[in-house]
C-alpha cells in the first residue's frame, strides 16, 4: 500500500507541477530591430536626387558672382572647359567631387555654385 500512496503522491506532484507551469505567463517575444546602415562621411542636409539640388537663376548667380559672394565652379570635363567657359570659372571636373573631394579646396563660406551646360 505504501507504494501505491508514494506513487500517487508522485503522480500528484507532476500533474500540479505541470499545472503550475500552464498558469505561468509566457514571456513575450523580444522585438528584433534592424537599424539602416548610414554613411557617416555624408551630411544629412546634402541633396539626395537631383530634384533636390537648389537652382540658382542666372541673374541672382551673376550678382552674388560680382559681388564677390560666389565662387563659379564649372564641373565639365577639363576639354569642355578650355572649349568655353565662365571668365575666372574654377574648373573642378564632378568626377574629382565623386572621388576625390578631400582634394577640393574651396572657400565654404562663400556660396559655391556650380554649373555643368
Amino acid at each position: 500500500m505504501t507504494k501505491t500512496r508514494i506513487s500517487l503522491a508522485i503522480s500528484i506532484l507532476i500533474l500540479a507541477t505541470l499545472a503550475c507551469n500552464a498558469l505561468l505567463p509566457t514571456a513575450e517575444p523580444t522585438p528584433v530591430v534592424i537599424f539602416e546602415p548610414t554613411n557617416p562621411s555624408q551630411p544629412s542636409d546634402l541633396p539626395v536626387t537631383e530634384a533636390d539640388v537648389p537652382r540658382a537663376p542666372l541673374e541672382v548667380a551673376y550678382t552674388a558672382y560680382t559681388a564677390g559672394a560666389a565662387i563659379i565652379v564649372d564641373v565639365r570635363s577639363r576639354s569642355a572647359y578650355a572649349e568655353l567657359h565662365v571668365p575666372n570659372a574654377l574648373s573642378i571636373p564632378l568626377d574629382m567631387f565623386e572621388i576625390n573631394i578631400e582634394d577640393v579646396n574651396l572657400d565654404k563660406e562663400q556660396w559655391i555654385i556650380t554649373y555643368c551646360t
